[in-house]
């Protein structure tokens, strides 16, 4: 009887430590067959943007399904550089490089425009060496790459483990850009844009997927606070006047049919608005400028309250007899 009952007990321990030890082993890395498997089925494939992605060499980094830079910072490279795409955009997959803890997915060309091949060609001369093509590089790059990253390594994974990894910033499944933008605003703002209901708080994106373009626009400027109007419906239909002030909504006004005036200013979403540069870039100490030499500008001298810059001596005309602007910082 006790042989009976050890027997049962060791084989439940045995296997208890087994499986600890299959849940302790690390994954194994990428394979070179699998690097080519996600190059061949992710290379070119159209997705739906859930994030915004900037222009400009500074992309997102993507680690254990948080993104980086996020909030304020990736609004200000958005207000910065521009937006390269944004929530329910469709994006084309360019390029996949792997790279030790991380792989990178361009998207529309990525943030450098890459050269085609018959521009490395270059014609031999006595004058030098002339390309049959010249390009610059970095003329209209306009997309932006993500970064995934691991732990250590690249781990060895499947296509399904990857969509999943890459769902904050790639959507593989959605049938409609709308599909793809409800599911990255809040539930308030989701309810609403499918009911075609404008909310007072929401940017535009979101009034143009809850009532589409406006066929009519007004903007004006009283008292300095410049406003645009949106106006949907003509009568005898109900007409929606939807006031913005920047990017955001701040009134909504509805005329009934039956002449009936409703009004609401009181804010219901909070969507944060995109954020200004906080500060400019620095001028450079030797930037090029058009000033002679003796002028200066307005703010070096409180004294002065004038706006005109004082003028210095005009320097002396070059051999061509017409003087030539300072380009000197």
């Amino acid at each position: 009887m006790l042989c009976r009952r050890v027997v049962p007990l060791f084989l439940v321990l045995f296997v208890g430590s087994s499986f600890s030890v299959a849940q302790a082993t690390p994954a194994p890395r990428i394979t070179k067959q699998t690097r080519e498997q996600i190059v061949h089925a992710f290379s070119y494939d159209l997705v739906y943007i859930r994030t915004n992605f900037p222009m400009g060499k500074v992309g997102l980094k993507l680690r254990d399904g948080s993104l980086s830079p996020n909030g304020p910072e990736l609004q200000q490279l958005m207000a910065l550089w521009g937006p390269a795409a944004k929530p329910g955009d469709q994006a084309r997959i360019t390029d996949i490089a792997f790279k030790d803890d991380h792989i990178r997915f361009e998207i529309n060309g990525g943030p450098i425009r890459k050269q085609k091949w018959w521009q490395h060609i270059q014609i031999q001369g006595a004058g030098g060496s002339t390309p049959i093509s010249p390009s610059d590089s970095n003329a209209n790059a306009r997309g932006s790459f993500v970064d995934l990253y691991f732990e250590k390594y690249v781990p060895d994974l499947t296509g399904p483990e990857l969509k999943d990894a890459l769902r904050p910033v790639f959507d593989f499944d959605s049938k409609s850009p709308l599909d793809a933008y409800l599911e990255t605003v809040s539930p308030k703002v989701k309810d609403a844009i499918q009911k075609h209901q404008v909310l007072v708080g929401m940017n535009h994106d979101m009034v143009i997927y809850a009532k589409g373009r406006p066929p009519r626009k007004v903007r004006e400027r009283p008292e300095e606070v410049e406003y645009e109007d949106w106006i949907y419906g003509t009568p005898p239909q109900d007409v929606d006047f939807v006031r913005f002030v920047g990017d955001e909504v701040v009134r909504v006004e509805t005329m009934k049919v039956n002449g009936q005036k409703i009004v609401r200013t009181e804010k219901e979403v909070d969507v944060a608005a995109p954020a200004v540069a906080a500060k400019q870039q620095e001028r450079p100490a030797t930037a090029p400028t058009l000033r002679r030499p003796g002028e200066e500008m307005p703010d070096t001298h409180p004294e002065n309250p004038s706006r005109v810059p004082p003028v210095g001596p005009v320097p002396p005309p070059g051999p061509d007899k017409n003087p030539a602007p300072n380009l000197v910082g």
